[in-house]
């Protein structure tokens, strides 16, 4: 089963991405360049990522001296090689302007050829962090800035991280106690930017060390201590800069010192195991650096305003672990799939099933095994859908007229926390099911679904955890800028609700996906209705898991809409494309009645809930 007919069907006949070429930034573009992108990557998935997605988990990065006191990172050849055919294929700097090198590629199409390397290993990685870190330095950066490190990060030298979290800080950046110290009374003269010495502990970094490029570029979050010498409490004190793994001159290229930036440990992890997860220590010696204490580290963008600009990274990480979990979610559904089809045992349900004589049946043909096939489709085919949905808003935003750009703004705020945490936690329920299908080989390390779910497992913890999602959405997306943001998703699902009931057989569903729609808008106003914060955010969770379900069942709804309403001449594409939509309003939307009581409540259950008690 391959991903590109249901690419193809979402990019061209869902959301007709080729209109795109429409826009002057897109003009050069049709769809054989669209297609050509999406051959060249779908090949280098194929060949490059997929043959060694179980090699990268088995041998996992190790750390080894590196000869000058530290230590160094070891990876399979295979994660080179991966790396280096990503890097020649241009995708690191495909969205760019074509004067920064780039291919001025819709994200759209990005966003659809970056699903073939993360369906094929999404622990081998697709440069997802590097482009980041580039994108947030191309806005937030100085000119020297944006072509020392982020032209170099595109163009595959050098690769990027983001360092946030810490050991004692966790998902609290306001607790962070990094810090950055002024490098000397001329500290403002660096051609490199305001140059600080950082000193701190910085956990949970994805590919905080490797060999993959000649350097590695931190973004690092810290805090600038005040007259008196004290760190500002909170985030108000928290500022964004740049320290290189090896320091480099303003032509970009390396001096030969190393930064004062050193690997402490690896994080073993139940899954992921292919992308290295680090301790770093910055400042502490390991590497003295120009004669000073502390690592060296350039100010992005103004003091003190380094959560903002760290947030443009944030949410673009926040869509890309979205698409992740997207992708593990369809690798099960496939594996699966193909086992069901494949694997005999039982005999149908009835008296012919009871003769042993009769021969068995594939598992694919009893109805427990459909229900949770149709699930797997429903979840990751619908969760797929959405990541593009939400990749068009990225190019509505940047090429659309003032008001089409602020309307593609408003929609991606409150649909960011959807699109990160929903297929995070119902694409892993995917791989569950996926194990479930293969029965007590699922189990075994002998067929790939167990390294899917462990995989996947990590989606509803990084880049802002569910939780952090959940209270993100109730507690200010939904609110901002006098809930217009909410109104603007509620008025794109009714525009479908409209469509839909215009046509008999989905006008049952089109009536569904209106009341849960109105329950939410209820459940949202009871939340807030006494300005409690405690208590409106208490069920936060459960709010996002209804508001998903009403999301993901509008994308289904409008997917059945593509589906020809006389059932002679449907395609099999087309009939399971159908029955993935009935099964959601069947089986998943009467869901959200069961989540929104406690949120309309505002109920204290859990907030209540004594610590010695437990």
């Amino acid at each position: 089963m391959s991903l590109r007919p249901t690419l193809d069907f979402l990019l061209y006949d869902w959301l007709h991405a080729e209109r795109l070429q429409e826009r002057a930034r897109y003009a050069d573009h049709s769809r054989e360049t669209f297609d050509a992108v999406l051959d060249t990557c779908e090949r280098i998935a194929r060949d490059k990522y997929a043959p060694f997605n179980r090699l990268v988990d088995t041998e996992e990065p190790r750390a080894v001296d590196d000869g000058q006191g530290g230590l160094k990172v070891v990876l399979p050849q295979a994660t080179h090689e991966a790396h280096k055919a990503y890097v020649a294929s241009g995708m690191v700097s495909a969205a760019q302007d074509y004067e920064e090198g780039g291919m001025q590629l819709p994200y759209t199409i990005e966003a659809a050829a970056n699903a073939f390397f993360a369906v094929a290993s999404v622990s081998i990685g697709s440069s997802l962090l590097t482009k980041g870190n580039a994108n947030l330095l191309m806005v937030h950066g100085t000119e020297m800035q944006k072509q020392v490190f982020a032209r170099n990060e595109f163009a595959g030298r050098f690769t990027g991280t983001m360092c946030l979290s810490e050991p004692q800080a966790g998902s609290s950046l306001s607790d962070i106690t990094t810090r950055a110290t002024p490098d000397g009374a001329d500290f403002e003269r660096d051609p490199l930017g305001p140059r600080f010495r950082l000193k701190g502990n910085k956990m949970w970094i994805s590919a905080g060390e490797n060999e993959l490029g000649e350097n590695i570029v931190h973004l690092v979050l810290a805090k600038i201590p005040g007259p008196d010498g004290k760190l500002i409490p909170g985030t108000r004190g928290i500022s964004l800069f740049i320290v290189p793994k090896k320091l480099v001159g303003t032509d970009g290229q390396l001096t030969g010192e190393r930064n004062d930036v050193a690997l402490a440990g690896l994080n073993h992890k139940l899954g992921w195991r292919g992308t290295t997860n680090t301790l770093l220590n910055f400042g502490e010696g390991t590497y003295p650096v120009r004669g000073g204490a502390g690592a060296i580290g350039y100010l992005v963008g103004k003091p003190h305003e380094g959560l903002r600009c760290m947030f443009h990274m944030m949410n673009e990480a926040r869509i890309g672990i979205g698409m992740a979990a997207t992708a593990l979610g369809l690798a099960g559904y496939q594996a699966s799939l193909d086992y069901a089809k494949n694997r005999p045992q039982g005999r149908p349900v009835g008296p012919a099933g009871k003769d042993p004589a009769q021969p068995q049946v594939r598992i694919v043909e009893h109805a427990d095994v459909k229900r949770m096939l149709l699930a797997q489709k429903s979840y990751g085919e619908g969760a797929l859908a959405l990541m593009l949905y939400c990749a068009l808003l990225v190019d509505e935003q940047k090429t659309g007229t003032p008001e089409q750009a602020d309307e593609a703004r408003l929609l991606l705020e409150v649909l960011t926390p959807i699109a990160k945490s929903w297929p995070s936690e119902w694409c892993l329920e995917a791989n569950s099911l996926a194990i479930q299908v293969h029965g007590g080989y699922g189990y075994t390390r002998d067929f790939p679904v167990e390294q899917y779910w462990r995989d996947n497992r990590l989606n509803m913890i990084h880049e802002g955890t569910h939780g952090i999602q959940a209270a993100d959405l109730l507690g200010r997306k939904v609110l901002m800028e006098g809930g217009k943001g909410l109104q603007l998703v509620a008025g794109r699902i009714n525009a479908t609700i409209e469509r839909a009931l215009q046509r008999a057989d989905l006008a049952e569903d089109a009536t569904a996906l209106a009341q849960a729609l109105q329950r939410v808008g209820a459940a949202t106003r009871a939340a807030w209705a006494t300005g409690d914060a405690s208590a409106a955010l208490a069920n936060a969770v459960p709010y996002m898991q209804a508001f998903g379900h009403v999301v993901l069942a509008w994308i289904w709804l409008d997917l059945m809409l593509t589906v020809p309403a006389a059932a002679a001449g449907r395609s099999p594409m087309q009939v399971g494309r159908l029955q993935a939509g009935r099964y959601f309003f069947r089986y998943e939307l009467p869901r959200v009645a069961a989540w929104l009581p406690v949120v309309e409540s505002r109920d204290t259950t859990c907030l209540d809930m004594p610590e010695d008690a437990f």
